[in-house]
Order: C-alpha cells, then structure tokens, then sequence
C-alpha cells in the first residue's frame, strides 16, 4: 500500500495499521492465529513479488547511477548493522552471542514492503530514492543468506562459522546467477502478459531455492534486469504488489499476541530499536555515503529511513520453525523494534522530507 492515514499530526503508515489491526484481532480471537509454517510461505510469497515488482520500478538504468551506495549500504552495511546489534544485545540485554548475533541478523535488512509503501506517495529528488529503494532490494537477500547460515550454526551441534561463510556465498552465487538468467528470458517474454511474468517469477524463486541459492536475490535482480522495458500491464503489477504488502503484514500481525508480550521485552525492542535509529544506522550509512557525492540533506534523509518491517519479522519467524533456543524472545523483540520503526521512523517521514528539503521540485 502506498498511502498514509493524514489526519493525525505525525501521518501513521499504512503497514503499521494492518500489523496493529491483525495483532489485535488475534488477541481478541485466538483462534485467527495460523501456524509460522503457513505464515512463512504466504509472507514469502508476498514477498517474491514484492521484490520483482520493486526491482523492476528501479530498472537498471537506475540501479546503475546509484550502484555504489545501493552495493555498500546493501551487502557491507547489512554486515555491519548486524555487527553492532550483535554487541549491543549481549552488552546491553545481556543475550548469548549466538541468540545476539541472530537478532542481528533478522534487524540488519530494511525492508522493501516499507520503504516503497511510505515513500510512495512522496517524490524525492536526486539519488536518494533510488538508494533507498535498492538497499531495501539488495540488503534483504543478504540478511536472509546471514540468518540461514547462522541458523545452521545454531541447530548443527558440530558446526563451526564456516557453514555461515558457505551458506551465504551460495545463496548470492546462484540467486544472482538465476536472477540474471531469468531477467534475460522475461525480456523476450514480456509482452506477453503478466500471469506468465508471474510463473516464469515463481519457476526462477524455486529454481534458485532448490540449487540452495537465494530466491529472493534472483528474483529482485531478474525485475532490475527488465525494469526498464515498458510492460503492458504495469498498473496491475503495482495493485498486486500492493496487495502482497497487506497480506504479508495482516499476516504477521496474526502470529503476535500483544498481551502475552512482557513489559520486559517491549523494554528490549525499544532500547534495540533507539540503537537502530540513532547510533548504528547513522554511524555506518554516514560512514558508507561519506564518499558518494550526494548533498547533506539527501544523505540525512537516507540515514533516518532505513525502515524496518516484514523482512525482519519473518527472519525472526525462520528461529521459530527451525526451533532454535530463545526463538520466542528473538520474534517478540523484532516484533517491537518494527512495531517501533514503522510508526515512528515511517511517521516522520513526510516532515523528514520537508526538513530536509529533498522533495522534488
């Protein structure tokens, strides 16, 4: 959804609406909430095509004027952003290292779902929206291929850090690998219609899936690859997109009971979410622009909407299904900290734009 509610002083996002409304309702009736197993395969769904989709609003002619940043803020500052969370939630909240480095890893992407729903309704000038929108597109696979490989190090006894290093280079090899091959046979095939986009989409995510490499990589990168082709139905493209968005956050928010989650871990989630905000995200997304030639204000305003959202909460759901210790606790506190980005990061984003001064002229 690309739309805001207006009428309160600071505008509340729409996905925060629908994660609120569902969490509320399974609350009200328990019986509403599914299994993480059906909740991972819809979300996932949901958000192969919202990464196509996303992939292909940017294309590659503007991928490539802002690839740079998109490439360091999406592959090192995912890295980096993980690194300190993992520190700050064993010095702070006083977690294991591995259960750390796991909440890293599910808070480092930004999510694409977000960044497009809230900046949709806002025209940014320069490079800003691009950087933004391809970050959230890049990081995601990433931070997926960082959580699989640790959650391999978490349930394998005899595993060392090396299965991380192998699981992450694998998942990025062969989804880049399949995202371009597939890119390529869509720009043959895209005049003809958007339900065989669809399938050849969904037969590139399974193909990379089962070669153990990221689906989701090669499906963000087979969208960029096409994006600059005029597809005959765009429009319906962008209201199924929108559609993906509402029901990868109604069904997140039906797996969360707001009342059975302690005081202690909304404590947590906000004190991780204020770290998120103010100290890591502006230390490594200023440190990583500092050399690319963007004026101050695009750059403050790529700093402050690095926006949480689904991604996070379904790498936290990944800890549940594969039942790694402390899982609860790591969905509770990611749960919190996008709860926490969304409406407050997402909320000032249109007084950010004016602060700022990067709306387009």
């Amino acid at each position: 959804m690309r739309k805001e509610v207006a009428s309160a002083p600071v505008p509340i996002p729409a996905p925060a609406i629908f994660l609120v409304v569902a969490a509320l309702a399974s609350d009200l009736v328990p019986a509403l909430a599914p299994s993480f197993t059906s909740v991972e395969l819809v979300v996932t769904v949901a958000l192969v095509v919202i990464l196509f989709n996303g992939g292909a609003d940017i294309g590659w002619r503007r991928f490539k004027v802002a690839a740079v940043p998109i490439g360091s803020l999406g592959v090192t500052g995912t890295f980096a952003t993980a690194g300190l969370i993992t520190v700050f939630a064993h010095v702070a909240l006083g977690t294991g290292w591995l259960t750390s480095g796991l909440l890293g890893a599910a808070l480092a992407p930004t999510d694409p779902a977000v960044v497009f729903s809230v900046l949709g309704g806002h025209s940014i000038r320069g490079r800003a929206r691009t950087i933004l929108e391809g970050e959230s597109g890049a990081n995601d696979p990433v931070g997926i291929a960082l959580m699989l490989g640790l959650i391999e190090l978490a349930t394998h006894a005899d595993a060392t850090f090396w299965i991380v290093v192998r699981v992450f280079t694998l998942q990025m090899v062969v989804g880049l690998a399949l995202g371009l091959a597939g890119g390529f046979i869509e720009r043959r095939l895209l005049r003809v219609g958007w339900m065989r986009t669809l399938v050849l989409v969904a037969v590139v995510y399974v193909a990379a899936d089962l070669a153990h490499g990221s689906g989701f990589l090669a499906v963000f990168v087979m969208g960029l690859v096409v994006g600059d082709l005029e597809a005959p139905s765009q429009a319906l493209q962008d209201r199924v997109a929108s559609m993906a968005e509402v029901v990868a956050f109604v069904a997140l928010g039906l797996t969360v009971h707001l009342s059975g989650i302690p005081l202690g871990r909304w404590g947590e989630g906000l004190a991780l979410a204020a770290f998120l905000a103010l100290v890591a995200r502006p230390l490594i997304a200023g440190a990583l622009l500092w050399p690319v030639r963007v004026d101050r204000g695009e750059r403050l305003f790529v700093i402050w909407a690095g926006l949480k959202g689904a991604v996070p909460i379904l790498l936290a759901a990944f800890t549940v299904t594969h039942h790694v210790r402390d899982s609860t606790r790591i969905y509770e506190t990611v749960f919190v900290v996008v709860l926490a980005s969304v409406i407050v990061q997402g909320g000032t984003i249109p007084a950010a734009v004016r602060r700022l001064g990067v709306r387009a002229a």
